[in-house]
């Protein structure tokens, strides 16, 4: 499985939600979107980046998680997304300070 497979399917069970109505939710045409959902689950295809910011905002998640191929910096992209933005300017501070 790819590492986009990996974590789009992390994401999308999180979220309680089936490929279909994901791919629905992300503007695919329902003919395909289960399909095409499990495809990019299992790496059989790769989706667009553009595709992939649709599935991020559907799933409240940042594009580049799915992306990311170690677990520890996914999950703080996950989180870091979730901030406010003036705790995202001061958690930045902080880790800049400490590399």
């Amino acid at each position: 499985m790819s590492v986009i497979g990996k974590r789009l399917k992390e994401a999308r069970l999180r979220a309680g939600l089936s490929q279909e109505k994901l791919g629905l939710d992300a503007g695919l045409e329902a003919e395909s979107a289960s399909t095409r959902m499990n495809r990019y689950e299992t790496g059989a295809r790769a989706p667009s980046l553009e595709l992939m910011e649709r599935v991020g905002a559907v799933l409240g998640v940042p594009a580049s998680y799915f992306y990311e191929a170690d677990d520890t910096t996914a999950e703080f992209l996950l989180v870091f997304h979730k901030l406010t933005k003036a705790m995202k300017a001061k958690t930045l501070d902080a880790v800049r300070k400490l590399a």
